[in-house]
């Protein structure tokens, strides 16, 4: 079964840079998004990363800001974080499915997620 672990968050001011990185137990998924969870909001996805045709997408909230990318191995898929608001503070969490990427999809794996907290 594919496992994920989340890596890299931490704390920044704000106009900052972090990069959280997510590895996956096996290569065997076509989708990967970044979602956050703030306190008392809704799970957003910010990011996802579509293997099979090497499509991205972003969120509006984070596009031109925030970068998806992997290695050559699959297994580890980066979110590098750029001009970080306060806004962007959450828990970001990994997420894979073995289907291709689109718009609603569920994912079936999902990481313990790691903090990201940005002060003004």
């Amino acid at each position: 079964q594919l496992q994920l672990e989340e890596s890299g968050g931490g704390s920044v001011q704000a106009g900052g840079s972090l990069r959280v990185s997510c590895v996956a137990s096996t290569a065997s998924w076509k989708c990967l998004a970044w979602f956050r969870q703030a306190p008392g909001k809704e799970r957003e996805e910010v990011a996802r990363i579509d293997t099979g045709v090497g499509e991205t997408s972003y969120a509006d909230s984070v596009k031109g800001r925030f970068t998806i990318s992997q290695d050559n191995t699959k297994k580890t898929t980066h979110l590098q974080m750029e001009r970080l608001m306060p806004e962007d503070t959450a828990m970001y969490y990994c997420a894979a499915r073995e289907g291709f990427c689109y718009v609603g999809a569920t994912y079936d794996y999902w990481g313990q997620g790691t903090q990201v907290s940005v002060s003004s």
